[in-house]
């Protein structure tokens, strides 16, 4: 069959040279001899068909550059034709299509991520986990969470788009007027206009913004949130997109026939149990401008809210930063990624979408350990940031950079899941004097830290800390610190407690330490069963499977000691933070009983001494 389809060929060439055409090019004359035909091979005769097929190419080629007119100046044709090709340069410029793995890549990838002995249960829960709103009305401005394992990709991908809903509503609205009505995943209707009643633990105005994304938006939040994360890994210079070569294309559905069956029937029977199946199923494309990025997004979206999307998302947020560069970002790469034996995100998963690396750490910098080996932290500050009850175990230390993020939005880690925590106001990061030099102090102190966050610090260290803080400790009080040979923070810090502000400490004789009151909300993605939102059945009531979100009331005391707060809960009347009518003060209401949760534990990490209330069931973490 291949050498009829080579002589129709050279038959088809051989016709359009006898054209009349302008006289070709002259070409060396091929090796063999032309009086000696019984002598030619089969390879030397297709060689000889090659280059009469080339001749002919190449006299057309001559012909089109010839019957075209000679000018200085293009015609309109000629104009629109150059446009073409340059917006074809610069589309080859913007996205380079590999289109899949090498067999090397692949297994190098599948290793990083699960090991060398994944269970088949871990690969199941990458293997099934859409990047889906919710269903139910009061929390489908969320991504609901199904199986256990991908939290920890899901909950970043919540906090960007909440980033979005909350503080770039104009610019989805930008975007979404653009974009062609099918992607948009639901219409505004009249029943949807009363969609803002189920969001109970929002604000009017944010309730009126979440119904609107509810009914236009979600499509746009999540393409910017998905694509800022990649661009972030890719160091702001490529994202690289992985799909799946089964539904690689834009995929039409129709009223008869959904994107989502037509996309299931596609993953029916596929799994991924070994770099083999990873290399065989996966297509990769490079995009070099978020443009670009944001278009192929769009339209692989139905992909990656099929039941493979959170591990496509993570591969392309891996392959965006560079598997090497990964590695090298780790400070032990022999472990995957995913965590044995329940196969949840581990924290360089986390911190590679917050910051684009995927360092294990959570603390500023990085820590020196001596002998040219260092510890690695989080170098730069972040769009949304990071908070885990860890911390409060004394496990670890969370740096300024994961604590104070640009938006008041965290990603929230326990043991074992990812939920995330966010305000509507980002006041509530806003320090007063004490609160701005207790952050100062301990920054200074952290700096000095080599102990992996263990608190304590040399006494030359101590030294450099107090120069730093402008702090004059009397020598007896110096004495006492430095007597051990190494200075613990908590100690430290009673003694600023108790240190008057005329020599850098924090004690206020007038008592009054600048109170705040503000309002968090969590967000817990995973489908739980909740008793309150039951649903009538013709057996009984049946709990809805839902995620959960809880608003909580956080107060930050006036006063730096806790015991004195709870002696004295009346604040007097011109304490900062406080608010005031301008009529005749009235004695304040006691503050309700403060009720306490991991999550309470994980906020006090951010806002020392905060006490928090809420109601109804207490928030989850787990």
């Amino acid at each position: 069959m291949a050498d009829q389809q080579e002589e129709e060929d050279l038959r088809m060439a051989l016709r359009m040279s006898m054209q009349n055409l302008p006289p070709e090019p002259k070409r060396s004359k091929p090796r063999e001899a032309a009086g000696s035909p019984a002598t030619t091979t089969p390879e030397e005769s297709r060689r000889l068909q090659r280059e009469l097929l080339a001749a002919a190419a190449e006299k057309r080629m001559l012909a089109a550059a010839k019957s075209t007119p000679s000018s200085s100046l293009p015609s309109k044709n000629e104009g629109s034709g150059g446009l073409r090709m340059k917006e074809a340069e610069i589309k080859a410029k913007e996205v380079n299509l590999d289109n899949e793995l090498s067999e090397e890549e692949a297994y190098q990838l599948f290793s990083m991520v699960f090991g060398s002995s994944v269970s088949k249960d871990i690969l199941a829960q990458w293997s099934n986990q859409g990047i889906r709103f919710s269903p139910d009305p009061e929390t489908s401005m969320g991504l609901v969470q199904h199986e256990g394992g991908p939290c920890g990709v899901l909950a970043t991908i919540q906090a960007f788009v909440l980033k979005y809903i909350l503080f770039f509503p104009d610019e989805l609205s930008k975007v979404a007027a653009n974009m062609p009505q099918s992607m948009h995943s639901r219409r505004l209707s009249k029943t949807q206009c009363v969609v803002s009643d189920n969001f109970a633990a929002f604000s009017e105005d944010t309730k009126a913004r979440c119904t609107l994304f509810v009914a236009i938006y979600p499509t746009v939040a999540l393409v910017k949130s998905m694509g800022e994360i990649l661009f972030l890994c890719g160091n702001n210079k490529r994202a690289v997109i992985a799909t799946l070569s089964v539904i690689s294309n834009g995929i039409e559905g129709s009223e008869d026939n959904p994107k989502d069956v037509i996309i299931a029937q596609a993953l029916e029977g596929l799994s991924i149990e070994s770099a083999f199946d990873l290399q065989k199923v996966l297509r990769v494309d490079t995009y070099m401008t978020p443009t670009s990025a944001f278009k192929r997004l769009e339209a692989m979206i139905p992909v990656f809210q099929s039941r493979m999307g959170a591990l496509l998302f993570l591969i392309s947020a891996l392959l965006s930063r560079g598997l090497d560069c990964v590695q090298a970002d780790r400070d032990d790469p022999s472990l995957p990624l995913v965590t044995a034996p329940f196969g949840h995100a581990s924290q360089e998963i986390v911190n590679l979408l917050l910051c684009g690396q995927a360092v294990p750490n959570v603390f500023d910098g990085r820590m020196d350990l001596g002998g040219g080996m260092f510890l690695k932290g989080i170098s730069t500050s972040v769009e949304v940031g990071f908070l885990t009850l860890l911390e409060s175990l004394n496990f670890c230390k969370v740096g300024q950079n994961l604590k104070c993020p640009k938006w008041p939005i965290w990603v929230v880690g326990s043991e074992s899941h990812y939920t995330v925590l966010f305000a509507l106001d980002t006041a509530v990061q806003d320090e007063n004097e004490l609160e701005e030099r207790e952050s100062q102090i301990r920054k200074a102190f952290d700096a000095q830290d080599q102990s992996g966050g263990g608190g304590f610090i040399s006494v030359e260290g101590f030294h450099h800390v107090l120069r730093e803080t402008n702090i004059r400790l009397p020598s007896e009080k110096l004495d006492r610190l430095c007597s051990s040979g190494f200075i613990v923070w908590s100690e430290f810090w009673q003694v600023i407690l108790d240190l008057d502000k005329s020599l850098g400490g924090l004690k206020d004789s007038s008592g009054q330490m600048g109170r705040k009151i503000f309002e968090l909300y969590h967000f817990n993605g995973i489908a739980k069963s909740d008793l309150n939102g039951s649903q009538a059945t013709p057996g009984g009531e049946t709990p809805v499977q839902r995620p959960r979100l809880t608003k909580l009331r956080v107060s930050v005391p006036p006063r730096w000691s806790p015991e004195e707060f709870m002696a004295n809960l009346v604040v007097p009347p011109g304490s900062a933070g406080s608010e005031s009518s301008g009529k005749d003060t009235e004695v304040p209401k006691p503050e309700p009983p403060p009720q306490h949760a991991p999550l309470v534990d994980c906020i006090r990490t951010r806002w020392h001494r905060a006490v928090c209330n809420w109601v109804g069931d207490p928030p989850s973490i787990v």
